[in-house]
């Protein structure tokens, strides 16, 4: 096992990484206060692990509430299952939450942890390779809004975050490939290193050998880790996670949540960012193609082919957090491993990347 310590000061949090965790309960229970326990998972995880998970509770009361199972469910709606399961247990302020699942899950049991009683704590087991590198280390917690991806949320950490790979055993291909969208972003935005690392053992990163995949997932956690530690609130560097977002969010919340994951959406962003990039002048044309060639050995989307029309599409960016005074600030590189917060680009620029991307 691998441990990482997000240092928050009063707030920090270890982050556990190896197989067999799922079998060490004091990896929980050391991090649990009162005596109150609900477990958040939804419909396709709750067969898996939902029973392994209470047995390591059994000197907790443990209730449950198994949400549907999509980004599609990522409402304010669905958080209201927690909330009316809290309830009829008549769960207190002293209650931890567990989520139990992927990214949805996570952020909305994040949410409602944030929201029961003006905050109760909560813990992570992320059981899908995007939750386990991105969205469950930071304390990001929201709900989508039919006019804007994680337009309503909260900062809230978890009391520990536990990744046990072994989860991964039980994930489809096409959910697998979206996790490695959010892998090899750590390595375009910061990390030329662990870039070439990713180039180098992708084939067999995508036959999920166990050792590279730990590793990776270290990796992940250790870089999201040190931008969070200096920007826990996204008041500057932490931006940065967010290279491809806004052209990824877009994606999703034009063909509507769900008709590309994640991952895949934020593969094409990325895509888009190089693009945009090397238009302004930092990438070379070479350094655009390993990316598309990196993103393809992942089985990753490249286009959005012709789903979505370049007007819609950027009439969806103008709805991103990133906005400030009507002003869309991107992420974009410098190099490979060396990305940038700028809205300083030629809105003509923008506009032919759009419609390129979104050409059939």
């Amino acid at each position: 096992m691998k441990t990482l310590n997000l240092d928050l000061g009063e707030k920090s949090y270890p982050i556990y990484i190896g197989q067999g965790l799922l079998d060490q309960a004091q990896l929980l229970t050391r991090h649990i206060s009162g005596k109150q326990v609900m477990i958040v998972t939804n419909t396709t995880v709750a067969p898996l692990y939902l029973e392994t998970v209470k047995a390591l509770l059994a000197s907790f009361s443990v209730a449950e509430v198994v949400l549907p199972d999509g980004e599609q469910y990522k409402t304010l709606d669905t958080v209201n299952l927690i909330f009316d399961a809290l309830l009829e247990n008549r769960f207190d302020r002293s209650c931890t939450l567990i989520a139990l699942g992927g990214g949805v899950v996570g952020d909305m049991t994040g949410y409602a942890s944030a929201s029961y009683q003006r905050g109760v704590n909560f813990i992570q087991i992320p059981t899908t390779l995007l939750s386990q590198v991105d969205s469950s280390v930071g304390g990001k917690t929201g709900v989508n809004h039919a006019l804007g991806k994680n337009m309503i949320g909260a900062f809230h950490q978890p009391k520990c975050v536990v990744i046990d790979v072994d989860t991964l055993d039980t994930l489809d291909d096409r959910q697998y490939s979206a996790g490695m969208a959010e892998v090899i972003k750590y390595g375009l935005l910061g990390n030329a290193d662990f870039l070439d690392y990713l180039q180098n053992n992708m084939v067999n990163l995508m036959a999920r050998d166990k050792a590279l995949i730990i590793q990776s997932v270290y990796q992940s956690c250790f870089d999201k880790a040190e931008i969070v530690a200096q920007d826990e609130l996204e008041s500057g560097k932490r931006a940065l996670l967010n290279l491809g977002h806004t052209f990824g969010h877009a994606i999703e919340n034009t063909l509507g949540y769900g008709v590309f994951l994640h991952g895949e959406a934020i593969s094409v962003g990325m895509l888009m960012a190089a693009e945009l990039s090397h238009r302004l002048g930092d990438l070379t044309t070479q350094e655009v193609l390993q990316v598309k060639d990196l993103l393809e050995k992942s089985n990753l989307p490249i286009s959005v082919n012709g789903k979505i029309s370049a007007l819609e599409f950027l009439s969806a960016m103008r709805v991103d957090k990133k906005v400030i005074d009507g002003r869309i600030r991107l992420i974009l590189m410098k190099k490979l491993g060396q990305s940038y917060i700028t809205d300083n680009y030629q809105k003509e620029q923008l506009d032919r990347v759009i419609g390129d991307f979104c050409a059939a």
